[in-house]
């Protein structure tokens, strides 16, 4: 079997982006990006109820040159922004946005959640855009738990965002071969993950246990696997949830500052001016 073997186990780090603490696997210490990837969030909160919508989660600012990607697991993400989108995903589901040339957006709770409180997990991801694609105009795409195609691997149950995987073809578009998977599975399930041996790619675990190449991964670890076959044995050990990400890296420069990614300093100031003049968009909020 062309199996993959592990490179490196990276446990996620507690950190503290505005007062809210999250689980961050990647970047970590002296790995800035596993290619295309760039950022890994991990939030998993419940809210209190009995508060405004107004006053949780991120208010409207400004992207450019990659796609945030959010996994929806318990609660709702209501997304709004500055061409006029307004949506909420639900569990299961996923908010694409390709940020492009410049997009304004918000990302809170959605409206019953903050007023009557509830489990709220999520992940958002940072998909870098190659350089030809990153001036080009943005859009948003939501998608439903019920309109993800899944596969079944024996008892475990895969859901493919994007890219083919089992001759399942994953309904969002990408700007470079990329397979996102989201997995679940009962204790004691065993099955193989084929990915293209040159994508890059990574397992985060949200929780559970999983044994892949003679290796435990827990709760919050980050598996990274070297580009020596397509084949990822998992044995689950216990009730897992995890997502999949690989895709061809990308092997272009990254120049960032907070919500911009490009490939050079000269454009990151760029963008910084069309922030200024308001290029990117502007999000005005209305709450009930």
């Amino acid at each position: 079997m062309n199996t993959r073997s592990i490179k490196q186990i990276i446990p996620a780090k507690l950190i503290d982006m505005g007062g809210h603490l999250l689980d961050q696997p990647l970047p970590a210490n002296e790995i800035r990006q596993i290619d295309p990837f760039l950022l890994i969030h991990h939030w998993n909160h419940p809210l209190k109820g009995g508060q405004k919508q107004a006053d949780v989660g991120v208010g409207p600012h400004p992207h450019r040159g990659f796609s945030p990607v959010t996994f929806v697991f318990k609660g709702t993400a209501h997304h709004r922004d500055s061409l006029g989108n307004d949506a909420i995903v639900g569990p299961g589901g996923t908010q694409w946005m390709h940020a492009g040339k410049g997009i304004t957006h918000s990302e809170r709770p959605g409206k019953n959640l903050v007023e009557h409180g509830g489990d709220n997990e999520f992940i958002q991801f940072w998909v870098n855009t190659p350089a030809k694609h990153k001036m080009e105009p943005p859009y948003y795409h939501p998608l439903s738990d019920e309109d993800t195609p899944k596969v079944s691997k024996g008892q475990a149950t895969i859901a493919v965002v994007a890219g083919e995987f089992d001759g399942i073809k994953g309904p969002m578009k990408t700007y470079s071969p990329q397979t996102l998977l989201r997995g679940k599975s009962p204790a004691g399930a065993a099955f193989t993950l084929d990915l293209p041996q040159s994508f890059s790619a990574l397992i985060y675990l949200l929780n559970g246990s999983l044994v892949i190449d003679g290796n435990k991964a827990t709760d919050k670890d980050m598996v990274w696997f070297n580009n020596d076959g397509k084949s990822i044995h998992i044995e689950v050990t216990e009730a897992s949830r995890f997502i999949v990400l690989s895709g061809e890296p990308i092997n272009e420069p990254v120049a960032s500052y907070g919500p911009i990614v490009m490939n050079t300093q000269s454009e990151i100031m760029d963008a910084l001016r069309d922030i200024q003049s308001n290029e990117m968009g502007v999000l005005i909020e209305e709450f009930e």
